[in-house]
């Protein structure tokens, strides 16, 4: 029998079930690049405890649900929930947006809007990690 701590049983678990969600995807005959595309971004702010920078990049985040192929958009600050050993809520603000397909998002990404985003408020932050999928 094989002892595995927490953290070793949650990562084998979380393989375990992305293994077996893949399978099942190429099962249904689901193609690698079609569904809607979810859109998540994180941001570290540079000055983390001021309320003037963390609200001026949520007001910039917020101008983004003008670019048309933006189909939904959420913002939102870390909740303060049980700290576990897979939480992570070191981050300052956190953006989810959908498209309806990778198309909508590879033109959001040239779109003016957003590139004054980037322009405007990419001077706030310190880190941005970005996690794009397609629903299944």
């Amino acid at each position: 029998m094989v002892n595995l701590n927490r953290r070793q049983f949650m990562a084998a678990s979380a393989a375990s079930a992305a293994t077996l969600a893949t399978a099942s995807a190429v099962g249904a005959g689901i193609e690698a690049n079609t569904g809607q595309v979810v859109h998540t971004v994180y941001f570290w702010l540079k000055n983390p405890d001021s309320v003037a920078d963390r609200d001026a990049l949520i007001a910039g985040l917020k101008t983004l649900k003008q670019v048309p192929e933006v189909k939904s958009l959420h913002v939102g600050v870390p909740a303060n929930t049980e700290k576990r050993d897979v939480v992570d809520n070191s981050f300052s603000v956190f953006e989810l947006m959908f498209f309806d397909d990778l198309a909508g998002q590879s033109t959001y990404q040239q779109h003016p809007i957003h590139l004054a985003f980037v322009e405007n408020c990419s001077h706030l932050w310190d880190k941005v990690v970005v996690h794009d999928s397609l629903t299944v």
